[in-house]
């Protein structure tokens, strides 16, 4: 049985109509839960080699199921992967796709280990910024979320909180919900471990946020 017929063998067609109607985009669904997925892919980075992990990810992507592409950033989703170009190449292959927040968000915690790996991967990401793709600008913040979870960054990682702070400067004023409330994620993150630069950004571009975004963002802060 391959990969892609074992994730179906899991599907019930009750639940796939359920997450058809939650997500709202037009794809195939099979009904397959988050645990399920988990423990398959979590099997099948231990028996695959790296090379045969990607070219599953790859085919899974490919077929635009709701549950296979959240499979194959899953697959890619470690620590450690040496060497790891391929997958960075791959990952961020699928970026300009992105049209749903769940398969968006399971790519970018893949994709995030890959540029903690390489932090000058980063200036690849700048370029994301400015896309004219909502969800490609949104990837920008999303995968680097880990850059607001250090409570004693180093003057690198310092420079480079400062650095996605200023992607996040020119994204206050667009209008869309889903890029208000990535700012108002990458903040509220950060003020867990930096209330200081959290509470500066928003002083400074507070006002200019959505309402919903700006007490999105100030959750933690008193």
């Amino acid at each position: 049985m391959t990969p892609l017929d074992l994730l179906k063998s899991h599907g019930d067609p009750a639940k796939a109509r359920d997450m058809a109607t939650y997500h709202k985009v037009e794809r195939e669904y099979l009904g397959v839960t988050n645990p399920i997925i988990n423990d398959l892919t979590k099997a099948w980075r231990q028996s695959l080699s790296l090379d045969e992990r990607l070219t599953t990810a790859d085919a899974f992507w490919r077929t635009n199921i709701h549950e296979a592409r959240i499979a194959a950033a899953k697959l890619l989703t470690q620590a450690r992967i040496r060497p790891d170009d391929a997958a960075w190449r791959l990952i961020t292959s699928w970026v300009p796709d992105f049209d749903a927040w769940a398969i968006a968000d399971h790519a970018c915690s893949a994709g995030s280990r890959r540029l903690t790996a390489d932090p000058s991967r980063l200036d690849q990401v700048e370029r994301w910024t400015t896309s004219p793709h909502m969800w490609t600008k949104r990837a920008a913040l999303v995968i680097t979320l880990p850059w607001t979870k250090s409570n004693h960054p180093n003057a690198a990682e310092q420079a480079q909180r400062d650095r996605i702070l200023g992607w996040a400067a020119t994204y206050v004023t667009d209008p869309d919900w889903f890029i208000q409330k990535s700012v108002a994620w990458w903040v509220r993150e950060l003020s867990k471990h930096d209330k200081p630069r959290a509470t500066a950004f928003l002083d400074t571009y507070g006002p200019t946020m959505k309402p919903f975004a700006r007490k999105d963002a100030a959750r933690h802060l008193s």
